[in-house]
C-alpha cells in the first residue's frame, strides 16, 4: 500500500519536473510592495521612542557620545537626572584609584569638595 504511494508520489513529481513546473528555485517575499521596511517602521517599544528622541534633537537614553566640558564655572559637566539631586563621583586625579561621592543639587554649578570641579544638574525627562 505505502509503496504503490510513493510510486504515485514519485512519478508526480518526476512529471513536473519535466516540464519544469517544481524545477525552478524557490522564492520567497521579503519585502512588501512598498519595499523593504526602514529601522524606523520597523522599531518597537524602547527602540522606537530611543529613535523618536533622536528626530527630536533629544537623547533620552544617553546613546550618542557624551558632549566634552572643561569643568570650569563657565563650562560646568552636565550631569542629567529625572529627580532634584543625584549623587556624583569624582575621580580628581587621573592616577587616583578612589572616588570622592558628593550630592549635586539642581540649580547652579557646583564644585568638587576635593579638587574644585565644576558639575551642574540638569533636568531631563524619560519618554514613558
Amino acid at each position: 500500500m505505502a509503496g504503490r504511494f510513493l510510486l504515485r508520489v514519485g512519478s508526480t513529481t518526476l512529471r513536473l519536473t519535466r516540464f519544469n513546473v517544481a524545477a525552478g528555485t524557490p522564492r520567497r517575499a521579503v519585502a512588501t510592495v512598498k519595499g523593504i521596511p526602514t529601522d524606523e517602521e520597523q522599531a518597537t517599544g524602547l527602540e522606537r521612542s530611543a529613535l523618536q528622541g533622536l528626530k527630536k534633537g533629544k537623547d533620552y537614553y544617553s546613546i550618542l557620545k557624551p558632549t566634552v566640558h572643561d569643568g570650569t564655572k563657565q563650562d560646568p559637566y552636565i550631569v542629567p537626572c529625572s529627580i532634584n539631586k543625584r549623587l556624583v563621583g569624582c575621580v580628581c586625579d587621573e592616577d587616583n584609584s578612589q572616588f570622592v561621592w558628593f550630592w549635586l543639587h539642581e540649580g547652579p554649578a557646583q564644585r568638587c569638595p576635593s579638587c574644585g570641579t565644576h558639575f551642574q544638574l540638569v533636568h531631563q525627562e524619560l519618554p514613558h
